[in-house]
């Protein structure tokens, strides 16, 4: 039986706690999810590594998954366009049962090997292109047909389980195994093995951002200022990262359409507009290196 599917011995009279004894056994157990993700460091650390250059390249995010752990990919895939103006067509999410899986399961589609084949063939996938394959268990069929498709393709394949010794790990080029043990609630990985996957998601994307030159400092400077809220955050960013006034940052990110690293260098250097977006695009949107006036 698998880790994962195994019965957990320490909660066996989990439906007679006290409130407060039920809540804390479920926290305690995501707590070692996230000390097991920390155990991996490494192997998430070579992932980011061998994952940026071809990101730089042009290449993609791909996610694949079903049930709760392609939620958790097509959630993070979503989330890379407002945090760091990733572009929507370049983090791309596939689902086992397409779309309408996000809201009631579809069964028996994560069974559907050759279905994961043609979802992943049908966005064609490149060499440059990165495929992060999620699956709990670690054998979910939708998700090894994708495998099969993306290694055919040449795109950098990275499988994710909960499992140790489990195919997608195996077979992937670069493997995370993030053996998180049984659950409280027996079976159920939407609990720690999702809350574990989850935080490898979160950590694997924004390290390659920052890679990327998407943060300045630890500044989330390609923020999407699409709402109130995220207006107030440009300019207190921009007050932040270059000691400006309120009034000034306002007026300079108005000039930059609103775009951070823009007015960031504005300032920085005294140049408008126009010259300050010059500046980023010579050395591919690193910000530290277009204040020093460099070259990339």
């Amino acid at each position: 039986m698998l880790n994962t599917e195994t019965p957990s011995t320490r909660h066996e009279n989990l439906d007679r706690y006290a409130t407060i004894d039920l809540v804390r056994a479920f926290t305690e157990d995501h707590v070692h999810a996230a000390n097991v993700v920390h155990a991996a460091a490494a192997d998430l650390a070579r992932a980011v590594d061998a994952a940026a250059p071809r990101i730089a390249a042009g290449g993609r995010l791909l996610y694949v998954g079903a049930g709760t752990s392609g939620r958790l990919g097509l959630l993070d895939s979503v989330e890379l366009f407002p945090t760091f103006s990733w572009p929507k067509d370049r983090a791309l999410g596939l689902l086992a049962g397409g779309r309408s899986a996000v809201y009631e399961a579809v069964e028996g589609a994560e069974d559907n090997r050759e279905q994961g084949a043609a979802d992943l063939r049908a966005v064609n996938p490149t060499r440059n292109d990165v495929v992060i394959l999620i699956a709990a268990s670690g054998g979910t069929p939708y998700v090894l047909g994708a495998l099969e498709a993306a290694k055919a393709a040449g795109a950098l394949t990275i499988g994710m389980a909960n499992n140790p010794g489990a195919p997608v790990t195996a077979q992937a080029e670069i493997g995370l195994t993030l053996d998180t043990g049984s659950e409280v609630v027996s079976g159920s990985t939407r609990l720690k093995a999702g809350t574990s996957q989850k935080i490898v998601l979160n950590t694997l994307s924004s390290a390659i951002m920052v890679r990327l030159h998407k943060v300045y400092g630890n500044l989330m400077v390609d923020v999407q200022p699409t709402n109130a809220k995220l207006v107030r955050r440009a300019a207190a960013l921009t007050m932040r990262a270059t000691g400006a006034d309120e009034a000034t940052a306002r007026r300079t990110l108005e000039a930059c359409d609103y775009r951070v690293k823009v007015a960031i260098v504005a300032i920085k250097r005294g140049l408008d507009a126009a010259a300050a977006r010059a500046a980023l695009e010579k050395v591919d949107g690193d910000v530290r290196a277009a204040i020093a006036g460099e070259r990339a």
